[in-house]
């Protein structure tokens, strides 16, 4: 087999399980990770909730329901063999009021439809056994939904790119993309870098890098920030697991829940709000260029007009603590405004049409040796692994 030059533009947790695998099935090929920051899994792998998810939300046959099946089962192979924690906590999604009953019912469906392993509807009682201080109506539980730390992850799977013969640079941007006769040159702040091949998982960055490489310009990343809460010690252990909310089928968001966190502690959030940069993690933070790429979508102005609503109500949550609490105290009524601090935030690359659609499934484009992967939100951290299968598939047959 002649060997190739491979470069993967991101060192988040896609971009380094597409490095990985490429040299598992091509280890005589060269393989290049750009990150341009000093660190891996710096922004989407390294602020999110930590779920292992277990497919209970995706349309069925979608890119997201077969990706995340396959992804779990990988992820927890993958931490098996790294000796990464990985705890199957087990996961309620509670409908709380009759108003949401007709939700559930499609919910439940689209999950035994995905075959979410050990997935089971309870009652009111059940609800009290498995979380002894949640309350609701009925749940689906899910006893196969893990946590796991990303991070630690995203560093594992670096190890093991170098350790195959693969390079990761960190510190170097990518800021231009030009197809050659001899190939691909990846210009960076550190030089030039000609491949045969070339992979952009840009995460918040993957629409402008999609169009370095020649993609169209749609669909538009449009940055939502998600604030997390933590809870007291005092008050920690009243939940075993997760609680959720049953989702608004409208927004690709899961709302605002309980997680437990695989080092300790106890987490509510994310809840969701229109971000002002795509890097910045300050409640305040406003990068001009990323504000500007948002106002200048056609595609924001028609979602916001659709769903301002929606957005009023979230604001409300930003701006004040009780608010943010008094819907996470419909699950979980023993946990109030007074029992959490504000803790971190993280960022949600949420691709966007032109016509003001939300963009639900996993998009990966490929053309003349590149493949962009341009929308991949949440699950893309547990379906990473199987993520990177599929772009190997394709990008090398």
């Amino acid at each position: 087999m002649t060997s190739s030059r491979v470069g993967v533009v991101g060192g988040g947790i896609v971009g380094l399980a597409v490095a990985r695998e490429i040299l598992r099935r091509r280890p005589e090929d060269t393989v290049v990770v750009f990150e341009k920051e000093s660190r891996l899994g710096a922004h989407q792998t390294g602020h999110n909730s930590g779920v292992v998810h277990a497919g209970i939300y995706y349309k069925p046959g979608s890119l997201k329901a077969r990706l995340c099946a396959r992804g779990r089962d990988l992820l927890k192979e993958f931490a098996a063999e790294h000796r990464i924690p990985f705890e199957e906590c087990g996961k309620l999604v509670v409908a709380v009021g009759e108003a949401e009953m007709g939700r559930f019912d499609a919910l439940e469906k689209t999950a035994n439809d995905n075959a979410v392993p050990g997935l089971r509807r309870v009652g009111r009682e059940e609800i009290e056994e498995i979380e002894p201080y949640a309350v609701g109506l009925a749940a689906l539980h899910s006893p196969r939904t893990a946590i796991i730390d990303y991070v630690a992850v995203a560093e594992t799977l670096g190890r093991t790119i170098t350790e195959a013969g693969g390079e990761v640079r960190l510190g170097e941007e990518v800021t231009g993309i030009q197809r050659t006769t001899g190939g691909i040159d990846v210009e960076t702040t550190s030089g030039r870098t000609q491949v045969d091949h070339l992979v952009v998982c840009g995460g918040l960055e993957s629409d402008r890098l999609g169009e370095l490489a020649g993609g169209p310009e749609a669909p538009r990343i449009i940055p939502f920030r998600g604030e997390y809460m933590q809870v007291s010690v005092e008050k920690q252990d009243l939940v075993r697991g997760m609680v959720y909310p049953v989702p608004d089928p409208r927004y690709p968001f899961l709302g605002v829940h309980f997680t437990r966190r695989v080092g300790g502690g106890l987490e509510v959030g994310p809840n969701a709000f229109l971000a002002l940069s795509r890097q910045r993690y300050g409640r305040t933070s406003v990068t001009p260029r990323d504000l500007a790429d948002t106002l200048t979508w056609p595609g924001f102005w028609r979602f916001g007009a659709e769903h301002w609503r929606t957005g009023l109500t979230e604001l409300r949550g930003v701006l004040s603590k009780r608010a943010y609490m008094r819907g996470a105290q419909r699950y979980v009524p023993a946990i109030g405004a007074d029992d959490v601090v504000r803790a971190g935030l993280g960022l949600r690359a949420q691709a966007i049409e032109r016509d003001g659609s939300l963009v639900d499934d996993f998009v990966i484009h490929h053309r003349d040796g590149v493949t962009s992967v341009r929308n991949a939100p949440s699950p893309a951290a547990t379906s990473s692994l199987a993520i990177a299968e599929y772009v190997a598939d394709r990008a090398f047959g």
